[in-house]
């Protein structure tokens, strides 16, 4: 097995649901920076069987709502020295802005240059929210 060396400071993304680790990584754009990022794929875990995990040394502001979106269950540990001095476990976002579309074609949406939409939670179980504009619900 490779092993990765801990990190000093910077931000762990944990328990990442086997296969998502590389879609996160190009969601949240971390190809673009300039600091050290390792993703880790397939890595046993014995909660998960086999778990994705992204490790990024740098003090970077993570989108939690997209990461909450992407995998609602994964964790977001922060370092510092050496240590874990935060940990979020991440669950689906009550609201999401900017980031879906409405699958409604006849929301105003569409029409009229409205560049971030909101959409609100509806159902945790079916992963389902609603557009605030027409009230059409859509599925992730």
């Amino acid at each position: 097995m490779i092993n990765v060396s801990d990190i000093k400071k910077g931000i762990v993304l944990d328990h990442i649901r086997n296969g998502s680790g590389f879609r996160i990584y190009r969601e949240l754009g971390l190809m673009d920076i300039e600091e050290v990022v390792v993703l880790l794929q397939n890595v046993p875990s014995d909660k998960m069987g086999k778990k994705d995990l992204i490790k990024i040394e740098t003090d970077l502001c993570i989108d939690l709502t997209v990461l909450g979106l992407l995998d609602p269950n994964s964790t977001v540990n922060y370092i510092e020295d050496g240590m874990r001095v935060k940990k979020i476990k991440l669950t689906l976002p009550e609201k999401v802005t900017g980031i879906m579309k409405c699958k409604n074609p006849r929301c105003i949406t569409h029409q009229e240059e409205i560049p971030y939409p909101d959409f609100f939670l509806s159902s945790v179980d079916k992963k389902m929210y609603r557009c605030s504009y027409c009230d059409t619900y859509t599925s992730l």
